[in-house]
């Protein structure tokens, strides 16, 4: 049996798929997103690394900008067995001569994890620290313009925002989704009238014109099921998400 050398953190949330009351599903508890930056400073000095922390991340991001080249001139990447890229296209042709058109159709990356990523899966401990705060939360973004995942926004086009208890309900003036400019601190409100969607587990709704930069999204609501909460609460999602 293999020796356990790392810990992965989750709080479990009730399964909103099941009608079993006791029936839970874990979702890992990340205190924070690494950039290339940082995960090259711990591997440098952690001693996982030859070169500097410096060396190391100006190699890594001459790497990544050559991927993304090669992957816009349609080549899948397979990066070192760790993960493979490629390109996908997305969208209906209605017709066998029918060309791309960026109204119909878009362009993403399918992400997929290789055998050198799950070869030591048996390391990890998982550490299930109870069961969450369920009163409303968000466990994921899909920025539908470029089917990226808890990462871009595209400002004017469409959002997913799946959770627990997310549905927008309440005549509280500060029920709704705000974008949250981590530069500045400046929330700007979703317009009530770009809700496209408004379920408990999934909102759909249109991206302000967000200018480039980093934000987090909240969502402000009082719906708990049956009966409104007489104050709202807010979830805000953990990760950072970009506009370019």
């Amino acid at each position: 049996m293999a020796s356990i050398m790392h810990k992965i953190k989750a709080y479990l949330y009730e399964n909103l798929l099941t009608d079993d009351p006791n029936d839970y599903v874990a979702r890992v508890s990340s205190e924070r997103t690494l950039d290339i930056s940082s995960i090259c400073s711990s591997a440098a000095n952690r001693g996982g690394a030859d070169v500097s922390a410096a060396t190391m991340e100006h190699s890594v991001k001459l790497f990544f900008k050559e991927t993304k080249y090669q992957l816009y001139d349609g080549y899948s990447i397979n990066v070192g067995g760790y993960f493979t890229a490629s390109p996908v296209i997305k969208g209906v042709f209605n017709s066998p001569t029918e060309t791309f058109n960026t109204d119909k159709h878009s362009i993403g990356f399918q992400f997929i994890q290789g055998d050198a990523l799950r070869s030591d899966l048996s390391s990890i401990e998982v550490d299930i620290l109870g069961v969450a705060d369920s009163s409303i939360s968000i466990s994921q973004v899909t920025d539908v313009k470029t089917n990226s995942v808890n990462d871009k926004l595209t400002p004017n086009r469409n959002l997913k925002i799946k959770g627990y208890k997310v549905k927008l309900a309440g005549d509280n003036a500060t029920v709704g989704v705000y974008f949250v400019k981590q530069t500045t601190g400046e929330r700007i409100k979703v317009d009530s009238t770009d809700i496209v969607n408004n379920n408990p587990s999934e909102l759909v709704i249109v991206i302000p014109e967000l200018l480039t930069g980093t934000y987090k999204v909240e969502v402000t609501s009082q719906f708990s099921g049956a009966v409104l909460l007489k104050e709202p609460r807010t979830a805000t999602f953990d990760k950072t998400l970009t506009v370019q």
